[in-house]
């Protein structure tokens, strides 16, 4: 039986002409946009699209012109095939390589075990997703069997990761000074209050993430929860990244990014870049950013031993 496992993301641009296509796609998706009328979404993505774009194509030239997200997967994909009865690839929603292009490439194949990379759910994430893969799994007719991974926030084995990239930032630090925040993607209030299970995960999340570092001898001063990523004037998840800054007396403080397991814009851009940059106006002494789990050997072994449970 030949069993493919996908990886699913909301991809990047790896390349500067690729930014317009990942506005124009995100902004157009009933899932992110919650617009009924097609004609009416479509008008919007692209006039959202025009006003952001020249500031966008500015954001991702002081990271290397590009998202890194692709490039890592990729390296992902490729660790997870050596040595694997399964087949590897991955998919990105707003950005080449697109599910149906992908796809097309396994027609063969008997059994699909579609990934999501998102740590918990959400309609905005995993429904997005998942619903860019079966409308290419339809449009290409394929008869293979499918099973979903929907989100795993609460493995024992992801959150050790996530433990041991924390202490790879501090090494041999005393942390007693430094407030550990965990930043998540913001979410408009509305998804939220319309059934979302996006900040009951995050919150959950949390507090395993709290339990873990005391277990670990890791007595932060203390553990925060903030919200990153927040765009337009509704009302969005809070506390954001920015008030939990301004209000820490300490000035010092660790991020980890707990919204994804892959390196993107958001992270290496808006955390490592941005509120760095807030930070050092802030009069912060210390301002660290933990990676993703991203293509390490702890994360390949995490997706195998998920897809063989």
């Amino acid at each position: 039986m030949k069993k493919l496992i996908l990886l699913l993301n909301m991809g990047g641009p790896r390349k500067s002409c690729e930014v317009e296509i990942f506005l124009k796609n995100m902004f157009n998706d009933p899932c992110i946009l919650g617009v009924k009328n097609p004609f009416l979404r479509k008008f919007l993505a692209f006039m959202i699209t025009k006003m952001r774009l020249k500031s966008a194509q500015e954001n991702y030239k002081q990271i290397g012109g590009k998202s890194p997200i692709c490039e890592i997967t990729q390296r992902l994909c490729d660790k997870l095939n050596q040595n694997n009865k399964f087949v590897f690839d991955y998919a990105m929603n707003y950005t080449p390589p697109f599910c149906k292009e992908v796809l097309s490439r396994h027609e063969n194949v008997d059994e699909i075990v579609v990934f999501p990379l998102y740590p918990h759910y959400s309609i905005t994430t995993v429904t997005s997703s998942l619903n860019d893969f079966y409308k290419a799994y339809n449009e290409l007719g394929l008869k293979a069997k499918v099973q979903e991974v929907r989100y795993f926030y609460e493995s024992k084995e992801y959150n050790q990761i996530i433990i041991k990239n924390i202490k790879d930032k501090i090494l041999s630090m005393d942390v007693g000074e430094i407030s550990m925040i965990f930043s998540a993607h913001s979410l408009p209030q509305k998804i939220i209050n319309n059934g979302d299970r996006y900040e009951a995960h995050v919150k959950e999340h949390v507090e395993i993430l709290t339990n873990l570092l005391e277990k670990e001898g890791l007595n932060f001063k203390d553990v925060k929860l903030a919200y990153q990523s927040r765009l337009g004037p509704v009302k969005w998840l809070e506390p954001s990244l920015n008030d939990v800054l301004s209000l820490l007396k300490n000035k010092k403080a660790l991020i980890y990014p707990l919204s994804f397991c892959v390196d993107n814009s958001e992270t290496i851009f808006e955390l490592d870049v941005e509120y760095r940059h807030i930070a050092k106006e802030l009069g912060f002494e210390f301002y660290e950013v933990c990676e993703c789990p991203n293509a390490s050997d702890a994360f390949a072994e995490f997706i195998v031993n998920n897809i063989k449970e």
